[in-house]
């Protein structure tokens, strides 16, 4: 196996990684959701968890997708035609990851005091959900 072929394979393997990362986001969400609303919260509470869980896994998808064209980027052949979709796509992704994240907190990312990443939102989500359910279950 060359070289080449090495990379491709790892790029191919991020791309369906960050697939899978947006589906099963999608699926927590939803998840998230429907407990939410089982517990008697607000529709728009169950709504706001449904819209921040789904649109951090599309952020965790976005991340990982641009570093599958990052990892891309060793093996393409290096012409110009090249390099300018490659770069035209991880622009698209990277502003899509920024305004979903704007979207997400409300606040701008540079404005933030601590970083976030899609990852670590998601993980706020479900120990949200958790903590909730604990509550329920003690009441």
């Amino acid at each position: 196996m060359e070289f080449e072929d090495i990379f491709t394979a790892v790029a191919v393997a991020f791309e369906a990684l960050g697939a899978l990362a947006m589906i099963t986001g999608f699926i927590i969400a939803l998840v998230l959701g429907a407990r939410s609303l089982s517990r008697r919260e607000s529709g728009s509470e169950a709504f706001s968890i449904l819209r921040t869980t789904l649109g951090s896994a599309i952020l965790l998808g976005l991340e990982i997708l641009v570093a599958a064209d990052l990892i891309r980027t060793i093996t393409s052949k290096p012409s110009i035609e090249d390099a300018l979709i490659l770069g035209i796509i991880v622009v698209i992704r990277t502003v899509l990851s920024m305004s979903i994240q704007i979207e997400i907190e409300g606040t701008l990312p540079w404005r933030r005091a601590v970083l976030t990443n899609g990852g670590q939102l998601l993980s706020k989500a479900v120990a949200r959900d958790a903590a909730a359910s604990r509550a329920v279950e003690e009441s």
